[in-house]
Formats: structure tokens, C-alpha cells, sequence
């Protein structure tokens, strides 16, 4: 093999091994920004009230999952264009709503993410949980002054969503958990509810989510139909590990539930679950898996959320950094300053209950628009079942509208 040969094999190894970390980088990006507080805290509630049955609402939340993250990561990557642009070339002015939609839930979301993180450390080290909130974000904010942030982000998402899988599995061998039970219950259930199914699919591809891994790939410069390969399997990674920690949790919680009988309270179940299952070490296993889960999605909303801007005003492409941690740090003052401001986080999960159906559909319209995604031909049976998660996030966005009726009491 001549020099030439040699350096440009060299050259394609290198970009394919950070090809690679940036794939699985997106991948938990997205995984890490489902799996927040409110993700921990559902599944410990509905596994108590439905046990076993609840195998059946995960494994039809996980569909709704992979219909919804491969529509849209498909399309914006073969188009190389972020959401709000594809809804502004749709639409003239609709991508500009839907990055308001965007930001007002990321920001309302992230004082709740800000706040778990504190409560996290509060569990593990017993300090208060306003100086473990600051703590938190200052950690967040030293991620963004990076100079390659891109790659830190990726590093971080990437050992916390492994260290949560690590510890939640733990929990879930030492509580024993009914596994035939669980096996069977999740294709033949006895019982079902709507709402833990609407609740579950908001908290996991709800509002800025299921853009988060397909906007770090545009920044990546992973786009194109050439690079569509690339681009599922970074969508099927995220799905798989967000799906892996949802199993696992709710595994754990409900052997807890079966093998032990003591009900979990209201005041924080997933925290109960933990330690009666593995005593004070399960508890403060609990505050470990609460922290990663809150400050990867601190991370995960402020970077997202941030995104929706770049492309509306070239301020926001210059300092992207700098607007990040502005975000970060303003969910940080809100949440010192006066709590968690419970009208706007209701407000908020209206506005995140409103964003996929929108989203989603703007994706499945552009799909089919070359002025978009050029010769690419979108897979009729992936926009067809599209057009079903919108229908049943249209349901889940009607039913979230009752936080503003309560607002407006």
C-alpha cells in the first residue's frame, strides 16, 4: 500500500471512530433528556397502581418511541435542517412558534431538572437541596465553556446514561421482581388506562426530546441520505437505552411492590421504592440515579432548547455557548429564588403536551416535500404510522390543556 493509500485509509478510520462517538453520543443525549425527574418519579406512581400491567403501557410507549424518533431524525437529517426550519419552509412563521414552544417548556422543565438535581445531592451527601441545585448547574454550565462542548456533552450524556443502568439494575436484582409475570402481563394485561400511556409518551417524547440527538447530528455534520444508516442507528441506540432504563426502573419498583407489600406514599415513591428494596444503600443509589437523570437533563433541554434559536437570528449561532449557560443559569436563579414555580411548570406541560402532535406533523408534511429533503423517498409505512402518533398525541395534548384551565381559575 503507497503512502497516499495509507493515510487516507487512516484519515476514513478516523472519522468513522468519531462518527462513532458522536452517534452514540446523540443517541444518549436524547436517551438522558427523556429520563429526568418526572420519567423516575411515573414510573415508580403507575407501577404501584397497575404493577404487572404496566408492561403493556411501556411496550406500546416504546412503539410510539421508535415511530416518533425515526420519523423526525430521518427527515432532519437527510434535509440537514433543524426543526424549526423545516416548519418555516413548510410554513413561513411556524418554525418561529414551534421554537416558542420549544423554549418556554425547556425552560420551565429545567427548574424542575434543577431542582431534582439539588434533591439528588441532598439524598447522596445530605447537603441543602438549594446548594446541590447550584452546585448542579455549575457543573452543567462547565460542560458549555468548553471548547469543544459538542464532545464533553456527548462524554457526559454517555457515562451518566451508563451509570443509571448500572445502579437501577442493581436495585431490580436485589428486589426481585415477578419476571414470567411481568413477561405475560405485557402482552396479555388485565387491566388498562389511557392516561398512564398519554403521561408516559409525554415524558419521553414529549416537547424537546425527540429533537435533541438529530440537532446534535446536524451540528456534527452527520447529515444527508448518504449518512441515513448512521442516523437510525443513532435513533435506535437512544430508543433502546431510554427504553433499557424504563424497564429496569420499572422492574425494580415493581418487585418492590409485589415482594414487599408497603405502599410507597405520595411524597417521593420512586425514593421509597428504592430503599425498601435495597435498604440505605438503595436510597442513596436513588439520589445517584435521581442527580444523573436531572443534570443530564439540564444539559440535554439547555442545549435543545438553544437550538431552536441558532438558525432565527445569527446572534444565537455566534454565542451558542454563552446562550446556553445564560438558560441554565436563569432556570437555576428562578428555582433559588422562588421555588419551583408550580403555574409555570403547569403551563409548561400544556404547552409539551401541544408540541409533538405539531412537530410531528410538520415532519410527516415535509417528508414528502423535495423542496426539503430533495430526492429521498420517505417510507410510507413509518409517515402512516406517524399520522397514528399524531392522533393519539393530539389526544395527550388535549388532556394536558386542563393545566391551563386549572391556571386560569
Amino acid at each position: 500500500m503507497n503512502n497516499k493509500a495509507h493515510s487516507e485509509k487512516q484519515h476514513s478510520n478516523a472519522k468513522n471512530k468519531n462518527n462513532w462517538g458522536v452517534l452514540i453520543g446523540a443517541a444518549f443525549l436524547m436517551a438522558t433528556s427523556a429520563i429526568g425527574p418526572g420519567f423516575i418519579t411515573q414510573t415508580a406512581v403507575f407501577t404501584e397502581k397497575y404493577k404487572a400491567n404496566l408492561g403493556f403501557i411501556i411496550l406500546l410507549t416504546i412503539i410510539v418511541n421508535v415511530v416518533a424518533q425515526l420519523n423526525i431524525w430521518r427527515v432532519i437529517g437527510v434535509s440537514g435542517l433543524r426543526g424549526q426550519d423545516i416548519a418555516n419552509k413548510t410554513l413561513p412563521g411556524l418554525g418561529i412558534f414551534l421554537a416558542v414552544l420549544i423554549c418556554i417548556g425547556g425552560l420551565a422543565f429545567n427548574i424542575g431538572n434543577i431542582a431534582g438535581a439539588g434533591l439528588g445531592l441532598n439524598v447522596i451527601f445530605g447537603v441543602d437541596a438549594k446548594i446541590g441545585a447550584a452546585i448542579s448547574a455549575v457543573i452543567a454550565v462547565i460542560i458549555f465553556t468548553s471548547k469543544e462542548a459538542g464532545k464533553a456533552m456527548d462524554n457526559f450524556t454517555k457515562v451518566l446514561g451508563v451509570l443509571m443502568i448500572i445502579v437501577v439494575g442493581y436495585v431490580a436484582f436485589k428486589t426481585r421482581p415477578p419476571v414470567g409475570e411481568m413477561i405475560v402481563s405485557t402482552f396479555i394485561p388485565t387491566k388498562f388506562d389511557f392516561l398512564p400511556f398519554i403521561t408516559l409518551v409525554g415524558g419521553t417524547v414529549g416537547g424537546y426530546i425527540t429533537f435533541a440527538g438529530g440537532h446534535r447530528l446536524i451540528d456534527a455534520n452527520i447529515i444527508g441520505e448518504e449518512n441515513l444508516g448512521e442516523i437510525n442507528r443513532s435513533s435506535i441506540i437512544g430508543i433502546l437505552v431510554a427504553s433499557l432504563m424504563r424497564i429496569l426502573l420499572f422492574a425494580a419498583v415493581l418487585g418492590v411492590v409485589v415482594n414487599i407489600g408497603k405502599p410507597l406514599g405520595i411524597e417521593n415513591p420512586a425514593a421509597e421504592a428504592f430503599r425498601l428494596g435495597a435498604g440505605n444503600l438503595g436510597y442513596k443509589f436513588f439520589g445517584v440515579v435521581l442527580w444523573s437523570a436531572a443534570i443530564s437533563s439540564v444539559v440535554g433541554s439547555a442545549y435543545t432548547s438553544v437550538s431552536f434559536l441558532k438558525t432565527l437570528a445569527p446572534i444565537f449561532n455566534k454565542h451558542t455557548s454563552k446562550f446556553i449557560i445564560g438558560f441554565i443559569a436563569i432556570s437555576t436563579v428562578i428555582f433559588l429564588t422562588i421555588g419551583k414555580p408550580v403555574k409555570l411548570l403547569i403551563l409548561a406541560g400544556s404547552l409539551n403536551g401541544l408540541i409533538l402532535p405539531i412537530a410531528l406533523g410538520i415532519i410527516l408534511i415535509a417528508s414528502r416535500r423535495k423542496d426539503i429533503v430533495g430526492e429521498y423517498k420517505h417510507a410510507k409505512w413509518l409517515m402512516y404510522l406517524g399520522y397514528i402518533v399524531v392522533i393519539l398525541a393530539l389526544v395527550a395534548g388535549y388532556q394536558s390543556m386542563s393545566g391551563i384551565a386549572a391556571l386560569l381559575k
